[in-house]
């Protein structure tokens, strides 16, 4: 494992010293003039020991920082591995809300499909309703030519008749004059009627009595 602590080689056992020679027994007078040599071998020993042990050490610091840095570098992968994670889910959930998006823009280009072939119903039907309207329209401004000018034909006509018209007032009026003067001489007339009835009346009462008077007095005597 990665954070698995590393053994320090310091701590390992010592190596097992190498066995010693048994050491000779005297043979005798001849080794008698040889030095001991046991102490110097143990003061190279215990150099060679330390040297060993300071190469160790550095080898171990060397090692450790390098599982540091491998450490780190596990980590940082880590989490770059995550951000990488974290950003497949993030455009995963973008290319859903795009294929979403996507087909809520293809919804409504067939809507807008829809309502484009609508409106292009509409405005052809429109477009006859138009042409229609456009026919009525010259009919009408046709009739309403002809209306002007029966119009202005009427108010010739209508200017004609009331010249007529004032002619025949004209001549009523003078006739109700006249009317009304034979009216007058008629009422004349027949004061003046009522006025001969009563003189004839007075003439034929007058004439009565002296018929009655004449037929009163003595008649002459008959000539022989």
């Amino acid at each position: 494992m990665p954070n698995a602590p590393v053994p320090n080689p310091s701590e390992r056992a010592a190596p097992a010293p190498a066995p010693m020679k048994a050491a000779p027994r005297d043979s005798g007078p001849a080794d008698a003039g040889v030095p001991d040599r046991s102490p110097l071998k143990s003061h190279f020993l215990s150099i060679g020991l330390c040297a060993l042990s300071a190469v160790l050490l550095i080898a171990v610091v060397l090692l450790w920082g390098r599982v540091g840095d491998r450490d780190n570098s596990i980590v940082q992968g880590q989490n770059r591995l995550d951000q990488a994670q974290a950003a497949v889910l993030a455009l995963q959930t973008q290319l859903a809300d795009a294929k979403a998006g996507s087909a809520r823009i293809q919804k409504r280009m067939d809507e807008t499909k829809a309502e484009s072939a609508q409106l292009r119903t509409e405005s052809a039907t429109v477009t006859s309703d138009a042409a229609k309207l456009q026919v009525l329209l010259d009919k009408s401004r046709v009739i309403s030519t002809e209306f002007q000018t029966q119009m202005e034909d009427a108010k010739v006509a209508s200017i004609k008749h009331q010249g007529e018209v004032e002619l025949a007032q004209a001549q009523t009026a003078v006739m109700q004059t006249q009317l009304d003067n034979s009216r007058a001489d008629a009422v004349r007339l027949q004061a003046q009627l009522a006025e001969s009835r009563t003189l004839s009346a007075d003439l034929r009462a007058k004439l009565e009595k002296d018929e009655r008077v004449i037929a009163q007095l003595p008649k002459p005597p008959a000539k022989s």
